[in-house]
């Protein structure tokens, strides 16, 4: 069984939510904080990778 690679999305903006976005299937929705030093965060319960296009292709 082969699994799939967390997900990456590039934002626009530095607090992002987060549900899974499988509807019925995803997860309860978070708020996540991109620390601005950092440029990225990931969510805790599907492994999705938030990075603000400011740090794109730099991390």
């Amino acid at each position: 069984m082969t699994s799939q690679a967390p997900e990456t999305r590039i934002v626009n903006t530095w607090r992002v939510a987060c549900d899974g976005s499988e509807g019925a299937l995803g997860h309860p929705r978070v708020w996540l904080q991109i620390p601005q030093d950092k440029g990225w965060v990931e969510c805790g319960y599907c492994d999705c990778k938030f990075v603000h296009h400011d740090f794109e292709g730099k991390v």
